[in-house]
């Protein structure tokens, strides 16, 4: 890849559409069948833990080939109060230009624009073996518990990263998924109802 070939910018709102798209394209029978993130994306944009200033896409021969946004979430801390973090997600680059070095370009450049804003570190759910090339880590090895995650369940899909050096010392604690990713599955279906037709699959390794 070559990164002269990439723009990575703030998404304006005469991209939402065509955001929207690309994530329910890359999403699309992935985890379900069908799909919700795109309708999630809808609903964040005007939630009030939405960081406008880490909404990014990222364009190439002028089409939005990526996109990639934050939330502000918290850890609710063992010793009492709350420990401000972000999450992050839905991240996706288009279906066709996948494992070229895209996602890893898109991802750096956003957590770096994180880091110079202040926040102190991100957690997420992911896959290991992408994200801890961008120096993610098991958020147990942190000390901290995915809420609502049964003692001795499999937690490695819980990822951390520090973007400030040693902002969880000394904090164990649970974290707290923002309530705007949980969507109601007749809002999807009906959000759905105004993109291309598309058939929905039941797939092996699909979670839900």
């Amino acid at each position: 890849m070559n990164i002269n070939d990439i723009t990575i910018r703030l998404e304006k709102k005469e991209d939402y559409r065509e955001v929207e798209n690309l994530i329910r394209e890359s999403f699309w029978n992935i985890y379900r069948p069908g799909c919700s993130e795109h309708y999630v994306i809808h609903v964040l944009r005007d939630d009030p833990a939405f960081v406008r200033e880490l909404d990014f896409v990222m364009e190439k021969d002028g089409a939005i080939i990526g996109q990639n946004m934050f939330m502000k979430t918290v850890i609710n801390s063992d010793s009492g109060g709350d420990v401000p973090v972000l999450t992050m997600g839905p991240i996706c680059i288009a279906s066709g230009l996948k494992r070229r070095g895209f996602g890893k370009a898109l991802l750096d450049y956003s957590l770096e624009k994180a880091a110079a804003l202040g926040f102190g570190a991100v957690l997420f759910e992911g896959n290991i073996a992408f994200y801890g090339k961008s120096g993610f880590d098991y958020a147990r090895n942190f000390g901290i518990r995915y809420h609502d995650l049964p003692e001795g369940a499999d937690s490695s899909f819980f990822l951390c990263r520090e973007l400030k050096e040693g902002y969880l010392d000394g904090v164990t604690g649970v974290y707290q998924t923002p309530r705007g990713y949980y969507v109601d599955d007749g809002d999807v279906e009906e959000f759905d109802r105004g993109f291309p037709c598309k058939e929905k699959l039941k797939l092996p390794g699909q979670l839900f």
